[in-house]
Parts: C-alpha cells; structure tokens; sequence
C-alpha cells in the first residue's frame, strides 16, 4: 500500500500543472467550493435521498475484490469513495478532485488509508494500467471534454477493468415529465438558495442536465472511446442514469 500511495503522490511540478488547468474551469470549480459545505444535504433533498442508493449500485458494478486498486473520479465529499471503501475494506482506494474545499470534506469522512489526490479528470497523474474500477458521481457532466475524460479513464484502467459513471442527463418523455421538469428547474434552484445560499449554483445544475447527453448517447461515446460491454440503467424519467462498462482484455 504504501508503494501505491507514493506512487499516487504529486510532485510540485505536477500540482502547479494541475492549478494551471483549474484556471481554465475557475468557474465551475469555484461554484463547487462555495456550495462544499452543503453540496451532500442538496443531493440528498433533490433526490428524496435516492442518492445512496446510486451510490450502492456504482460500488456494485465496480466489481471490487480483496486488493483491487479503484480510483474515484472527481470523487468530490467522497460519497462514493465512503461506500467503496465501506463495501470492500481489502481494496486500495484512490479519490481524485480538482476542488480542495470538497476534497476537505471527504477526508474527514473516508477511512485514512484511502489517497486524496488534487487533479485534472481530463489529464489523470496515473501510470497506464493503474487500476481494476473507476468511477465517478455527476462528474462527466462539468468537464469540457467528455471523450478525453473517458480516454483517460480507460488509460488508467487494467485489462477487463470496470468503469462507472454515474450522472444526469436531459429528462425523458412521460406522464410525469412536466412534474419532473418543474421540480429540476423551479424546485432545485429554490433550496439551492435556501438550503446553500448559493441559487445560481443550482440554476447552473437544470442547464447543464439539459445540455449533456443522455445515457444511450453517454454509452455510444464508452463504446467509441474503446470500452466493451457498455450497458446502462436509468432512473428518475431518465434524468439519472448509470454507465458502466469495460476495458477489452486485449
């Protein structure tokens, strides 16, 4: 383990890269350090506390075992990285994130041996072929390039390793879909500004729900970044959904 965590340590050099690529998405990683504090309270309340739920099945289909290396990207307050670590204590956890205020918070709540590190999900500090999981939680969605973030993701994954990205997309059509509609773009900005005092943070979260991909799109673009036995569920009207998928063993 300890071999693992130096090798999972930034150099100086490394750290200022990282700081230089977060000024390009100041914006976005500013909002989330303002909204760090409450940002698990929101998820749970916009949810009607699904959120662990999904945070379970990601775990699950990360197939961890005994000493399988995973690593959580764009871990954030840790959620994932928590029920991870909860539901196989023999893996080797790493949690990556680009906003310290989070990552803060998901110290205090991860067991010490798991590894924070501060970076870039577009340029992970990892070696090829570093890890058996990766996952992620409402992650793709903010980066600039999704394709570049799942070719990395499948850089660092071994052969027959297994991705999970968990994120919202567009709703899908239904009875419900005006209800749904109103509570993403009415409700959410509201406790948004209640509940964090931050309401533009949580006006930015419909808009960017509407403007990323679906799941059948989010699947396509796993199957051309090179992942095999891509498959998805859907939940909520299809606002949330979950993507897995593996590296070809060859």
């Amino acid at each position: 383990m300890q071999g693992l965590l130096a090798l999972y340590t930034a150099s100086p050099l490394e750290y200022a890269a990282c700081m230089y690529r977060r000024r390009s998405t100041d914006g976005i990683v500013g909002m989330f350090a303002d909204i760090a504090g409450r940002y698990d309270l929101m998820n749970t309340l916009m949810s009607f506390g699904m959120d662990k739920r999904w945070r379970k099945r990601v775990v699950r289909l990360a197939r961890l075992f005994p000493g399988a290396a995973m690593l959580d990207v764009g871990a954030g307050t840790g959620r994932i990285t928590l029920e991870a670590a909860r539901s196989c204590p023999g893996a080797r956890i790493v949690a990556l994130d680009i906003t310290p205020e989070m990552m803060a918070i998901g110290r205090r709540i991860t067991p010490p041996w798991v590894s924070w590190v501060l970076g870039d999900a577009l340029r992970l500090p990892f070696p090829d072929r570093s890890f058996d999981a990766v996952t992620s939680g409402f992650m793709v969605r903010n980066v600039p390039d999704a394709s570049l973030s799942f070719s990395e993701q499948l850089r660092v994954l071994k052969p027959g390793g297994t991705v999970v990205c968990l994120d919202a997309g567009p709703l899908g059509q239904g009875m419900l879909e005006p209800l749904a509609r109103f509570h993403l773009e009415r409700i959410i900005p509201w406790l948004g500004a209640v509940v964090t005092g931050h309401a533009q943070a949580y006006r930015y979260l419909p808009d960017s729900t509407k403007a990323f991909m679906d799941a059948e799109r989010t699947a396509s673009l796993m199957r051309e970044t090179g992942f095999v036995e891509v498959g998805f569920e859907r939940y909520m009207l299809g606002a949330i959904f979950i993507v897995h998928g593996r590296r070809p063993l060859s």
